[in-house]
């Protein structure tokens, strides 16, 4: 019974710390990376589409992302979904290759863009403290079903603790990694 209520307790935090994890991903920093244009949305095809479906994006230097669109049509509408997502980016069309220059940060978004990041973490958190509490009453049903004894009861709690002070250390851990980075000059 326990045994059950860990397992998917673990699994569902698990998946809190790996969402706050792809959060930070996509939130930009002085380097270009693939996932800074993760958020992005595309109207092809008669749907709005992930980018990744209908272009690949590289790196080819630090400060430089290159979308390449699988069919030409779709090239207005790639710069048109950069642009939408608000992203802070200038793309330059050259063909079926879109540029797009990634601008140094200046202080002032930089730290803007911590200040996301901890709500972003503290959602991440709130999310861990949600699961411990349906842990928890599951926990105390099964007592108070008799499906468990009080001392099992008070274990079960106590470890349930344990596990959200495990999976909130990871997101500070996370947090504080991403903070450090995008404050880096």
């Amino acid at each position: 019974m326990l045994d059950a209520i860990y397992k998917e307790s673990r699994e569902r935090m698990a998946k809190s710390v790996e969402s706050v994890q792809r959060e930070f991903g996509a939130v930009r920093t002085g380097k270009a990376t693939v996932h800074l244009l993760d958020t992005v949305t595309v109207e092809a095809y008669g749907a709005s589409m992930p980018l990744n479906q209908v272009a690949t994006v590289t790196v080819p230097e630090p400060r430089l992302l290159v979308v390449q669109a699988f069919d030409k049509g779709t090239v207005g509408e790639i710069v048109k979904g950069i642009q939408k997502a608000d992203l802070g980016f200038n793309p330059v069309v050259d063909g079926q290759i879109i540029r797009i220059p990634v601008p140094a940060l200046n202080e002032e978004r930089r730290k803007e863009l911590v200040r996301h990041c901890h709500n972003l973490a503290e959602e991440g958190r709130i999310a861990i403290r949600n699961i411990r509490r349906d842990a928890n009453d599951h926990i105390k049903k099964a007592q108070k079903d008799k499906e468990i004894s009080e001392d099992q009861e008070r274990d079960g709690l106590n470890e349930v603790q344990k596990m959200t002070g495990e999976y909130s250390a990871q997101v500070d851990a996370l947090l504080e990694a991403k903070e450090a980075d995008v404050l880096e000059v």
